[in-house]
């Protein structure tokens, strides 16, 4: 097994215990970072994707979204508590499927944090856009509020907000998550008003027909709705930094998912039943895909203004059903809370990169801390300049595509360790243990096969191309220099408080110390 080259797990806890970050995050900040990264752009705009794909069946894409992400949660939590170090699902498959597999889940994480972070940005842009126009009175022109893709130029709102989260992160973490509270809160009492104004408009013949676009098309609005869910696991990659990890990283995860999901039903049935969510553009059972030129042709030929065609769904339905005042407070209340999704994201995706660097297959520079903040402020900076350019010229439906691809492959490796571990180390002391997980484990990788399976064709594609690319950076790179292949830890081979790695050394390969290894 040693072409595998599986880490040791004693030897990833020493390693973190030795060179960590601090620990400031308790139950409640994490919980709260769960919260702020999933209540986001999934459901104030991705709605309208979702009922394009799908009309009122879409809630069952949410329910259909909301069961597998919890039974990966079920798998997330047992590993969380058992492994508390950061990297998320790169760092659990370092430990069960070895070096070369861990890298492809690292780097399909830069597709879930980085990508979905240019999402959320792309998607905040939309509700920015709004709340000038409809406070201030200030239109900005649309070449800059759209990508080359839509006819603009460039994202300028998606570019200051993404650089703006940079910035804050480069702070602290405790100033981050402290901020992020915040405009959880924000999030939530915009939800509610939503629930509690749309409810009581309620008409079931909203919900006629329920599958306009026949039984899959529920399916298919769940790979693209998935997006609105993404962000619970990136409670896990702050474990180096939580308080009482074992205890709290559970209760952050399954929380968050819970609270969440919880909001999502109740804001569709507000949608549908209010206003109506049917497809436009509809021939013989098809209709346009989201972000396509054809839907936006039926959409300027829309007079009924559906929801499928608005940027702003949310406060749209508000301003359709009599509630003009309150739309324009809850896009107020958007564009103020959805940075908390970016900041989630982007905290997640330097976590990952400052664990893979401290492993040495990335650049170690990466994992440097500044002297000040106490962050990873390179990497912090790196991922940052990433998310703006993406945010700058491209639109959230392709973002949120792809983001969904590395999302599901990270959450498949998942189910599949914590499996391989329940076989190979019974023993290891569980705090959290999933239960009934030889039935849960495999329902969440198959779940996650099959909405990747429904997937628009570009975002398996990509996610594909990008793999490959990675493939060609690991054996170009971090392949020769990790630290497993130099047979050193993370901190001084020297040091004998850290257990051996699991693989001996390759040969030829220099350590630093200038022995042949």
């Amino acid at each position: 097994m040693a072409d595998w080259r599986v880490k040791s797990l004693d030897s990833i806890l020493a390693t973190a215990e030795k060179k960590s970050l601090t620990r400031t995050l308790g139950a409640f900040q994490l919980t709260m970072l769960g919260i702020g990264g999933i209540i986001g752009t999934g459901i104030f705009v991705l709605t309208s994707e979702a009922a394009q794909l799908a009309g009122p069946a879409m809630l069952l894409s949410f329910v259909i979204a909301a069961v597998v992400c919890g039974l990966a949660a079920l798998c997330y939590a047992e590993l969380a508590s058992m492994v508390p170090v950061s990297g998320s699902a790169y760092t659990y498959s370092y430990a069960t499927f070895g070096e070369m597999m861990a890298w492809i889940v690292g780097w399909a994480l830069v597709l879930e944090y980085a990508v979905a972070a240019s999402a959320v940005a792309v998607g905040w842009s939309g509700y920015a856009v709004g709340v000038l126009k409809e406070f201030a009175g200030l239109e900005i022109p649309y070449a800059l509020t759209a990508g080359p893709y839509a006819g603009g130029i460039i994202n300028l709102p998606a570019v200051i907000i993404a650089m703006s989260v940079t910035a804050l992160l480069v702070v602290g973490t405790k100033e981050s998550a402290t901020v992020n509270a915040v405009l959880v809160v924000v999030k939530v009492a915009a939800l509610t008003a939503f629930i509690a104004l749309a409810l009581p408009a309620y008409e079931a013949e909203k919900f006629v027909p329920f599958m306009p676009l026949g039984p899959t098309s529920a399916i298919s609005a769940a790979a693209i709705i998935f997006f609105a869910y993404v962000g619970f696991d990136a409670v896990s990659t702050a474990a180096e930094e939580t308080k009482d990890p074992q205890r709290n990283i559970p209760i952050g995860l399954i929380g968050s998912l819970v609270i969440c999901t919880a909001f999502y039903l109740l804001v569709g049935v507000g949608v549908i039943g209010s206003y109506g969510a049917q497809p436009v553009g509809m021939v013989d059972g098809a209709a346009p895909y989201p972000g396509s030129p054809e839907l936006v042709a039926a959409c300027k030929a829309d007079l009924l203004q559906s929801v499928v065609c608005s940027n702003e769904a949310l406060a749209h339905v508000l301003r359709e059903i009599g509630h003009p005042g309150v739309g324009n407070l809850l896009g107020l209340a958007a564009g103020f809370a959805l940075p908390s999704v970016i900041l989630m994201m982007m905290f997640a995706q330097t976590r990952v990169f400052f664990v893979m660097s401290r492993d040495g297959l990335l650049p170690r520079a990466l994992s440097k801390v500044h002297p000040k903040f106490k962050t990873p402020h390179i990497v912090t900076i790196i991922t940052g300049t990433g998310v703006t350019v993406a945010a700058a010229f491209f639109p959230v439906g392709q973002l949120a595509a792809i983001s969904n691809g590395g999302t599901l492959c990270a959450f498949l490796f998942v189910a599949l360790a914590i499996m391989m571990l329940r076989v190979k180390q019974p023993d290891r002391p569980r705090s959290f243990r999933t239960p009934a997980v030889w039935v849960i484990a495999p329902m969440a990788a198959i779940g996650c096969i099959v909405l990747f399976s429904f997937l628009s064709t570009t975002a398996i594609l990509f996610f594909f191309a990008w793999a490959a690319a990675g493939i060609v950076f690991y054996f170009a790179y971090g392949r020769s220099r990790s630290n497993v292949a130099l047979g050193i830890d993370g901190v001084s081979e020297l040091d004998p408080d850290i257990p051996p790695q699991g693989v001996p050394p390759l040969p030829g390969i220099h350590t630093p110390g200038g022995k042949d290894a």
